[in-house]
């Protein structure tokens, strides 16, 4: 072959490989998100077998793109947990666990870091008692959007970031926690053990189900954007062709509360509830890779804007009452968290739950619940939190613009 044309050849094909590797895969994600989800893993339940083999497969990836392992041994952070003996119990009373955390760092020898972080637990074969299953027992619960989606999208980002041809001026911590479905149980070990100086920390984005992006609606909800004054503004820059709801709380059920309740400013990318979640048909079949890929060009965007800003300054937000006093009872439905409206729209009813036995219905927006008016998820959770076992409450709900009185016996 002529010397010239080979060496355009060489240059061409240096340069293909170098865009290549400046572009999220869907075909990484899907491939991560298949092996994740699927039944040989059996749901990743919390310090289980399975569990362990996925925190093996992504410390494997984490290796492979040469990120610094960052755990208390290797890539894996340890801990130990009290697994509650029955639904009633609390963390912390009953048999002790071993679980671990994945963590990989890439040192761009930046003084500060972000960090990139999603839960990889899920509900395993549903003995937790914390799935929307009218008979979870047994069945394997595969958490494809939750969040075999948001461990996929920590994986990418780490194949991105350690293979872009640049240097960022931050550092990556890259983590997947264990635990989060049992009450972030590694996210908070890990802030409470940090393997990285926590004021060393810029922010940390939390990616907890974004593999369902809506084609027509394009929405995306963005929890923790009054954490830093940057954030809103940013947000608003990149969003392009992506409709966002914005939250401003710091405080929300998954792992970016931990690192909130260490004065660090957080972002949460969640791309909205169905009627899959925490039911064993949360598979792969119906995530929408294109969309996952949209929401972690948005976070490569994010980051590019604010590598020309100094450190963000941590905000206290006006948080939701989110006591974790415990429920002594569940109605056995589903809230729709993008809902905008005042109250509580229900996403799903449980069949043979109280709910569905005072008949409530898909769609529903409860408004009341006793001499609680609801108009949030948060006001419902703290008007659920007054009743036990065997009490009857009377709920109202919005029905096609009617309001109806239904009597719920918990």
């Amino acid at each position: 072959m002529n010397k010239k044309i080979l060496s355009a050849f060489l240059v061409l094909s240096f340069t293909s490989w170098v865009c290549q590797a400046q572009q999220i895969s869907t075909t990484e994600l899907k491939k991560h998100i298949t092996y994740l989800a699927s039944d040989a893993l059996k749901g990743r339940g919390t310090a289980s077998a399975e569990e362990t083999l996925a925190a093996n497969y992504i410390s494997t990836k984490f290796a492979e793109y040469k990120l610094t392992p960052k755990g208390n041994e290797g890539y894996f952070f340890n801990f130990m947990f009290k697994k509650p003996a029955n639904p009633h119990d609390t963390i912390g009373e009953g048999e002790e666990k071993k679980a671990k955390d994945v963590v990989g760092f890439l040192n761009n020898h930046a003084p500060a870091t972000i960090v990139i972080g999603a839960h990889y637990d899920h509900l395993g074969l549903g003995h937790d008692h914390n799935s929307l299953d009218a008979n979870p027992e047994g069945k394997i619960h595969n958490g494809a959007d939750d969040n075999a989606s948001g461990t996929a999208g920590v994986i990418e980002l780490a194949r991105y970031f350690a293979n872009n041809n640049r240097t960022e001026k931050y550092n990556f911590l890259f983590i997947c926690f264990s635990g989060e479905e049992l009450g972030l149980l590694g996210s908070k070990k890990w802030c409470d053990k940090p393997t990285l100086p926590l004021d060393s920390i810029n922010y940390m984005i939390n990616m907890d189900m974004i593999g369902r992006l809506n084609d027509s609606t394009n929405k995306i909800i963005i929890y923790g954007v009054g954490t830093a004054p940057v954030f809103v503004p940013l947000i608003d820059k990149i969003a392009k062709n992506l409709s966002v709801k914005k939250d401003s709380s710091g405080i929300g059920p998954s792992d970016q509360t931990s690192f909130y309740l260490k004065n660090i400013p957080v972002l949460h990318f969640f791309t909205g509830q169905h009627s899959d979640y925490h039911k064993p048909s949360d598979d792969v079949a119906k995530i929408n890779v294109e969309g996952e890929k949209k929401v972690l060009n948005m976070i490569i965007d994010l980051v590019a804007e604010t590598e020309a800003l100094p450190k963000l300054t941590f905000m206290a937000t006006k948080n939701p009452d989110t006591k974790t006093t415990g429920f002594k009872v569940t109605m056995g439905v589903m809230p729709d968290y993008a809902f905008e409206g005042k109250g509580m729209r229900i996403d799903g009813v449980t069949d043979g739950k109280p709910a569905y036995k005072a008949g409530v219905k898909q769609g529903d927006v409860v408004i009341k619940m006793g001499d609680d008016d609801v108009d949030s998820v948060q006001t419902y959770m703290k008007a659920l939190s007054k009743y036990k076992k065997g009490d009857t409450a009377k709920v109202k709900v919005l029905r096609d613009k009617k309001e109806l009185e239904l009597q719920v016996t918990f």
